[in-house]
């Protein structure tokens, strides 16, 4: 069944909610900056118990934030954000559950299998999360790098979804188009993610209400997880309360 999972995204080393297409090295659209830090949303979904979220570094400058949040919930967060084959034992031993990665995996456009091995060396398939955030395409959706902002020539298909899930524990995707503007999720997109994923993967993007969370579960027939960023009320949201969250994930564990 379909759980909520909760994130905490940070740029420029503070815990935002950004318009995820409008990223780039000058800064973004944001659509909230919190007055707390990152050890403090850790904690809260620790208390709560809420397993699976992911804390992404957006750019430099992050990292002390992300050791906090980490420390503050030993194995209980993934990390995700310039992680490479050179640094993912680090996150690892500071207390990221699994590293995720996307931009590390590609060379001048092309998907590299031969950095794929690199980095699963270090982790292990079993903690090593594969964020395939993509914009759509007119052959569908492709995977997008570098903070969303180079489009790839790999598609997010069947085909790609079987070939990799072969490497790693669970897939992490943002739809990039729609993240941050709580306009409503990709279905087509959650759609296709719920029929070729055969392992555990999480859609982040446009959710806005608790609606979503029983519509992702519906078109996935229960495959996909959901992350809910700025409609949350701890986001600054007026969309959907953590409480509800809570809530739908202690039903669908019944």
């Amino acid at each position: 069944m379909t759980q909520f999972r909760p994130c905490i995204d940070l740029h420029q080393g503070q815990v935002k909610q950004i318009v995820g297409g409008s990223l780039n090295d000058q800064g973004a659209d944001t659509n909230f900056v919190s007055q707390y830090d990152a050890e403090y949303y850790a904690s809260l979904y620790r208390k709560h118990n809420l397993t699976g979220g992911h804390v992404i570094a957006l750019g430099p400058g992050n990292k002390e934030q992300a050791l906090k949040a980490l420390a503050a919930w030993p194995k209980g967060l993934q990390f995700g954000g310039g992680v490479n084959h050179e640094n993912a034992a680090e996150f690892l031993s500071a207390g990221a559950s699994h590293v995720i990665v996307t931009s590390s995996l590609f060379d001048g456009g092309q998907f590299s299998w031969d950095k794929l091995e690199q980095i699963k060396s270090e982790t292990g398939a079993e903690r090593l999360i594969l964020d395939l955030s993509c914009r759509r395409t007119d052959q569908g959706w492709n995977i997008a790098t570098d903070r969303w902002q180079t489009v790839t020539e790999t598609q997010v298909n069947a085909q790609t979804l079987a070939e990799l899930s072969q490497h790693c524990a669970e897939f992490l995707i943002h739809a990039a188009d729609v993240e941050g503007l709580q306009g409503g999720i990709d279905q087509d997109l959650v759609k296709l993610l719920g029929e070729s994923c055969p392992i555990p993967v999480t859609y982040a993007g446009g959710a806005r209400s608790l609606e979503d969370l029983k519509l992702v579960d519906s078109l996935s027939g229960g495959n996909v997880d959901l992350t809910i960023g700025s409609a949350l009320d701890i986001f600054g949201g007026a969309g959907v309360t953590l409480a509800e969250c809570i809530d739908w994930n202690r039903q669908q564990a019944v």
